[in-house]
């Protein structure tokens, strides 16, 4: 029996939501925490209580130790589980919850702190006998002692955060020259992420693989692996897809990777859920290398829930109770294929740029023990330029992994994103490429074939602008039937004829539809019928052709979900002002919200198409903004250090002028 009735979850989003989930199955009561932003967020709904611990900063509310500790001593919580970021990995806060007499549902803080600082981690790992990939890992911090040692190690060279995760504070240097300016990019990053600007200096291996293996230990002594996960697939250094078992892996390998996770934990009193992260040489994975241990549950965790059938939440609740290990190495379960998509408000054809809005419409399959979705959101959420904009987590499982590939394609083509920009199509496009499918996967993979999975929009087909234009029919109809308006297609002198001209992007598609009779119309010389479905969905019949459809409407937005496909059109009313024709042709606006860090060029310089005008960070990402044409810098509508917001003039662009 776990001794504690109610617990308090330090963290926001899917996370959030997962523990209260199994907490709730244990009968466990809960306990939200929430910033000013997130007071309508769906963790808070979840939870059995809630308390608003500070404005929307995450420095001023998800990081607030003691408005965290104020609020477990507030609702009685005897536990506070801290989720993966924030403050999960903080030292500090699990030795404040000890010092108040709640149980951190976490490692020991010495556990905490050995493997905090990458450096210091390597240091006890080499000594442990785990093996690494050659680096500095110096407390020299010096730029000319840095330089030094990435030229003494040869390029190309990996800067990374030592305090650092999730991607934040790395950067790959190939040439020696651009060294200082790389350093000092992840310096900035990693102060303004973790609060540490220090950095360690890595070898970078050429197509090496991400594989981790997940790791618990209990509080007598007993350690296992829960077996690997391979996390190659990613862009920017941060994960976009996890699968497990890894492919390729033998059980020999799997057994020496296990081991020296195995051993990576011992060698620091390790207790509870852990990830020891290993690179492994892409053509011979028996060559792996330790690069560091992630002291908390992390985000790909439901992988290996699904290929054990275990609930790795409940066993951390359990440990942290002083429950002993339920299993031992022998009797861990390995069982069929699982892969994890992460599904983000993002543009991934504008270089990965955050979404924010309102989601106004969310729609996956159905769970089942084949599909699974761990959601921090619901249709209807707010998308705040505040937090990481990951909406949740699509996971499959099958029997092999052909077939759980098969199953991801299905379960994405059911996937339906209204409201923000979104990675589907990208992920569709990643799961489907034939290197992913033979399983020939490293940490360049996308920016490899950067070119396919990023493909423009295809021009919209027929289909889907008919289903746009017979949506608008029927909801028009809907609004109007109880009038002595309807629009039935009555007319004195003849059958009513509709027009309607949708865009996408360049693409103008004009459609002319006639009226039949009820929910039956012509369009272009094709009969076309259309009935609704109870959830909303559209019956089509164009021709001898059946399909469904969705469509989402939002003013004159038309999100047109068909044959696994989206399409965004916009109506083009022609009684609708178009505000964009009014944008002053010589300004760059900001893409999002976010703070300038500093201006690249002086103002009257002539610069070319592509090249950097300036840097802002935004959601602790650094994003160059560059040229969207060659012309003349006449003026900058921002100074470094400013917060500006999305759609604010940044830079007054203007065309050369001719000699």
């Amino acid at each position: 029996m776990i001794p504690f009735d109610k617990v308090l979850i330090a963290n926001r989003g899917e996370i959030a939501c997962r523990v209260i989930a199994t907490c709730r199955r244990l009968g466990i009561a809960t306990v939200a925490v929430y910033s000013e932003a997130d007071a309508q967020a769906r963790h808070v709904r979840l939870a059995d209580e809630a308390y608003c611990v500070g404005p929307a900063a995450a420095r001023d509310s998800y990081l607030r130790i003691d408005r965290i500790l104020d609020a477990a001593q507030r609702s009685g919580a005897q536990a506070i589980h801290p989720g993966y970021g924030f403050l999960s990995e903080n030292a500090a806060f699990a030795q404040a919850c000890a010092d108040a007499g709640i149980v951190f549902i976490g490692p020991p803080v010495d556990a905490i702190r050995a493997m905090g600082s990458k450096s210091a981690a390597k240091t006890r790992m080499q000594a442990a006998g785990v093996p690494l990939v050659p680096g500095y890992h110096g407390d020299d911090q010096q730029p000319s002692r840095l330089q030094a040692e990435a030229d003494h190690i040869g390029y190309p060279v990996l800067i990374k955060a030592s305090a650092g995760g999730g991607g934040k504070g790395m950067r790959v240097v190939h040439a020696a020259a651009d060294f200082i300016a790389a350093l000092q990019s992840c310096q900035r990053e990693a102060a303004s992420s973790f609060g540490d600007e220090r950095v360690l200096i890595e070898r970078y291996l050429q197509q090496p693989r991400h594989i981790e293996i997940q790791v618990f230990a209990d509080q007598q002594g007993q350690t296992i692996s829960l077996h690997e996960r391979d996390c190659s697939a990613q862009r920017r250094h941060q994960k976009v897809v996890e699968e497990a078992p890894a492919p390729g892996i033998s059980d020999a390998q799997r057994s020496a990777m296990g081991q020296a996770a195995c051993d990576a934990a011992r060698a620091v009193g390790y207790v509870g859920a852990g990830t020891v992260e290993f690179i492994a040489d892409g053509r011979d994975s028996s060559r792996f290398y330790f690069m560091e241990m992630n002291t908390r549950l992390q985000v790909e965790h439901p992988v290996t829930e699904m290929i054990t059938g275990l609930d790795l939440v409940e066993w951390q609740l359990r440990i942290a109770a002083g429950e002993p290990l339920p299993l031992t190495q022998a009797q861990v379960p390995l069982r069929g294929h699982a892969i994890e998509v992460r599904l983000y408000a993002e543009e991934p054809e504008k270089g990965f740029l955050p979404s924010i809005g309102k989601l106004s419409w969310f729609r996956t399959g159905a769970p089942s023990p084949h599909l699974r979705l761990d959601s921090g959101v619901e249709a209807g959420d707010e998308v705040t330029p505040h937090y990481d904009p990951m909406l949740a987590k699509l996971i499959v499982w099958d029997t092999t992994r052909d077939a759980a590939v098969q199953r991801m394609l299905a379960a994405l083509a059911q996937t339906q994103i209204a409201g923000v920009g979104h990675n589907v199509a990208f992920l569709s496009r990643l799961i489907g490429h034939p290197a992913f499918r033979r399983g020939e996967i490293d940490t360049g993979l996308i920016e490899r074939e950067s070119e396919i999975l990023l493909a423009a929009p295809a021009r919209v087909p027929w289909n889907a602008v008919a289903a746009a234009a017979l949506a608008q029919l029927d909801d028009e109809h809907a609004a109007t039937t109880d009038t002595p308006w309807a629009a039935d297609g009555w007319r004195l002198n003849g059958a009513l004829r509709r027009s309607f001209t949708y865009r996408c992007g360049e693409q103008v598609v004009p459609c002319a539809i006639d009226y039949v009779g009820p929910g039956r119309y012509r369009i272009d010389d094709i009969d076309a019928t259309v009935s609704r479905q109870p959830d909303g969905r559209l019956n089509l019949r164009l021709g001898e052709r059946a399909c469904v459809a969705t469509v989402v409407a939002e003013g004159l937005q038309r999100d047109v979900f068909i044959d696994g496909l989206q399409y965004r059109l916009r109506y083009d009313d022609p009684l609708a002002h178009d505000a964009a024709s009014d944008e002053a042709g010589g300004s760059l606006l900001a893409p999002m919200p976010g703070k300038i860090i500093s201006l690249l060029v002086e103002p009257g310089a002539t610069v070319t198409q592509g090249q950097a005008l300036l840097v802002m960070e935004a959601m602790k990402m650094e994003m160059t903004v560059c040229a969207p044409r060659a012309g003349v810098v006449a003026a900058y509508r921002c100074a470094v250090g400013e917060q500006v917001r999305e759609g604010v003039e940044l830079v007054d662009l203007q065309a050369s002028t001719p000699d």
